[in-house]
């Protein structure tokens, strides 16, 4: 039998904010699970989360320069809720496209939203420059197509994938089902002597619960994309709001200064 939910119970949980110190609006694949809950749970409490929803994996794939009607309007129900950054959360989407397209991408969400805008790819780049990885292993859930394009983005900008692993996944589902002692153990195996860091992609897996188990065993920096969106949006509102935003995580990225 359901249990009910009584008020001395409710009085027990943290309170629900009806005014935040400030919003992030994410604009996630519809098949994405695992960012709306793993944002809730590591922000600060008085930092509220709002999602969209886009039909752009799968069998519902496009590139980036032909969902930009879409993506306009996303951004523009994300401003309706008020929010201050909003970020096209999609590690595969937004590096696909490469630098440029993932750059109209985000003039058209701050044209249209008035918010600070970002993207999962360049919320990585920034986490990666500010722990001083260049050389990096990838592990990721998908197909190896998707892994090349990714190295093909990040080489662009002048890091070195030394080795990378795709698990061949087709979505959806079977990303979140990968537990994170799988995760883990690809870590640890993949480590190459050659790289200064690992880059764990995908927003839609349990990668970010091993994030600084990872580090210890490795030695070495870990970058997942929820954690770095996190990171960076963190830091946006702290600059705008004069430092009163608490900026905590998981791993050694948020311990940086830069």
């Amino acid at each position: 039998m359901a249990k009910i939910l009584h008020a001395a119970d409710a009085a027990a949980r943290p309170a629900l904010l009806a005014t935040p110190k400030a919003r992030i609006g994410l604009i996630i694949p519809s098949s994405n699970r695992l960012a709306e809950p793993q944002f809730r749970h590591y922000l600060p409490d008085d930092i509220g989360v709002h999602v969209t929803r886009l039909r752009i994996t799968g069998p519902w794939h496009r590139p980036l320069d032909e969902i930009g009607d879409a993506v306009r309007e996303a951004a523009g129900c994300l401003a309706d809720s008020q929010c201050d950054v909003i970020v096209f959360n999609c590690t595969g989407g937004a590096m696909a496209g490469g630098a440029a397209a993932e750059a109209r991408l985000l003039e058209l969400i701050a044209e249209e939203s008035g918010a600070i805008a970002l993207s999962t790819g360049q919320a990585v780049v920034d986490a990666l420059k500010a722990l001083g990885i260049t050389s990096m292993v990838l592990i990721s859930p998908y197909v190896q197509a998707t892994n090349d394009a990714e190295k093909i983005y990040l080489e662009g900008l002048g890091f070195r994938v030394v080795n990378d692993v795709a698990l061949g996944l087709p979505g959806g589902t079977s990303y979140i089902e990968v537990s994170p002692g799988r995760w883990l153990d690809e870590a640890r195996a993949a480590v190459s002597a050659e790289a200064d860091g690992l880059f764990l992609s995908c927003t839609n897996t349990t990668q970010i619960e091993i994030i600084e188990q990872a580090e210890e065993i490795t030695g070495l920096p870990i970058v997942n994309s929820n954690q770095a969106v996190m990171w960076r949006a963190l830091r946006e509102l702290a600059a705008k709001l004069g430092g009163s935003i608490a900026i905590r995580g998981p791993g050694r990225l948020f311990q940086t200064a830069s």
